[in-house]
This record gives structure tokens, C-alpha cells and sequence, in this order.
């Protein structure tokens, strides 16, 4: 049986996070859903499986539910399908960030950079004026990445403030291309560069994951797999997943 796969995150203020863990996990418990959960003050993060009406109830509960009183009204979401359940179970963390960079004053909420549609990605990194830059770690981009995308080569998310300071200059780099898997570490990176006096920063919307659903393959300038965080590994054009 196919299963429904929804990736979704968004920055927004929510400083009763600690009390939403109980009635969201009850909610996803409720629903049959696995997979996995991080809710913060600065805003949720998340995979989640299960059946097509069951992630359809749980998206909307999360836009128009009481718990979240409007508050997650610009969700970002990528579907995909499983061939099996890709989750073991299910977790609802709580975290101080809900992609941990660790550079205090960055609120994704109040400033990021330039959001660029799937559509015009591949104009915007074809530019040789453009510096394009794989915010993911190193093993991800090992697995694929976009053609002429500079690795900064980290371990994790947090070391992204080290390459930035060893190798990144506002006055030498005047524009600035990021992508990930879904979003949300560019997103957050962007904020971070904009503090430190760069520019002209955009970011791939929805991430590698909405490139690869929305753009033909005969235009693609993607090249290898997509890793994901769950038992399918990797995915492909189309949100494919990797052979076994």
C-alpha cells in the first residue's frame, strides 16, 4: 500500500510551543501518522506518513485548528508517496531551534532573502555572477547536488557560521545562491547572511524537493539523488524514490 509522505516547516512565533507537544502528538496518535516532529519558539519542522485523508486532516488542523489559532498560514509543503511506511514511529520533539544554526539575533520571521519559484532557479544559477551554494552536509551532497554548486563541506547545519566567516566576503560575493532539501536551512542561512552585510542572498523555494517535482528532467540541471531522512533514502525526479 502507497503511503503519503508530507515534508513541511514553518518560521512563526510560538511561544506556547512547549504546551501544542501534547494535543499535536494526540493528533497525529489519532491519525495514524509516523514519523517525526520538532516544535520551537521560533516555529515547527517536520516529516510525517500515513494515508491520504490522514495527511490531508493533519495539514488542515495545522492552518485552521485551534491550537495553532491561524498561526501556521504560510506551511510549506512537499508531497511525496512510500511504497512502505518510511517511519518506525512516531516523535514530537521539542527544540530550541527547529534547524539548529546556533547564531543568536537570526529571526527568519522579521528578515530572509529573495525567495526564487523552482521555474527561475535554473536562470538565476546560470548566472556566472552567482555564487551557488549547498547549504546541506557533506554526505547529502555527495549523494547529488545542482551543476557548478560550491560544497562548503560541514559535518552539520551549526558549522555553516565557520564557513561563512573562512570563506565567504559581502564585498567579493554580491549575489548569493542558496538551496536545500526543503527550505529551511536556506532560509535560516539567508537570515543569517543578510545580518552580516551581504547583499543580494536568494533561496531555492521549497527546496531540491519542489525543483525535482516541478521541473522536467529534460530541463534539469539537478544531478544525482535527493537524500531524505527517512527508510527511502533518496529520491528522484518526480519524487521518485531510489531503486532498491
Amino acid at each position: 500500500m502507497a503511503h503519503r509522505v508530507v515534508a513541511f516547516y514553518q518560521f512563526a512565533a510560538l511561544p506556547d510551543f512547549r504546551e501544542l507537544r501534547g494535543p499535536l502528538r494526540a493528533l497525529c496518535a489519532a491519525l495514524g501518522l509516523k514519523g517525526s516532529v520538532l516544535l520551537a519558539h521560533e516555529g515547527i519542522n517536520g516529516t510525517l506518513a500515513g494515508s491520504e485523508e490522514s495527511i490531508a486532516d493533519f495539514v488542515d488542523a495545522l492552518q485552521h485548528g485551534e491550537s495553532f489559532g491561524g498561526r501556521l498560514d504560510r506551511l510549506e509543503l512537499k508531497y511525496s508517496t512510500a511504497g512502505a511506511m518510511p517511519f518506525q514511529r512516531l516523535k514530537v520533539r521539542l527544540k530550541k531551534e527547529i534547524v539548529t544554526l546556533g547564531a543568536a539575533g537570526v529571526d527568519p520571521t522579521e528578515r530572509v532573502g529573495t525567495y526564487v519559484e523552482a521555474i527561475h532557479w535554473n536562470e538565476l544559477i546560470s548566472d556566472p555572477e552567482t555564487l551557488v551554494l549547498d547549504t546541506r552536509n557533506a554526505f547529502e551532497v555527495a549523494m547529488g547536488t545542482f551543476e557548478g554548486a560550491v560544497d562548503p563541506g560541514i559535518r552539520s547545519f551549526g558549522q555553516f557560521k565557520d564557513y561563512t566567516a573562512q570563506n565567504l566576503d559581502p564585498e567579493k560575493h554580491r549575489r548569493i545562491a542558496m538551496f536545500c532539501t526543503g527550505g529551511i536551512r536556506c532560509e535560516k542561512a539567508s537570515a543569517y547572511l543578510l545580518a552580516r552585510g551581504f547583499a543580494a542572498v536568494f533561496h531555492l523555494k521549497g527546496g531540491i524537493l519542489k525543483y525535482l517535482e516541478g521541473v522536467p528532467e529534460s530541463e534539469s540541471r539537478w544531478r544525482g539523488e535527493c537524500f531524505v531522512f527517512d527508510e527511502r533514502i533518496a529520491l528522484g525526479h518526480g519524487l521518485r524514490e531510489r531503486r532498491k
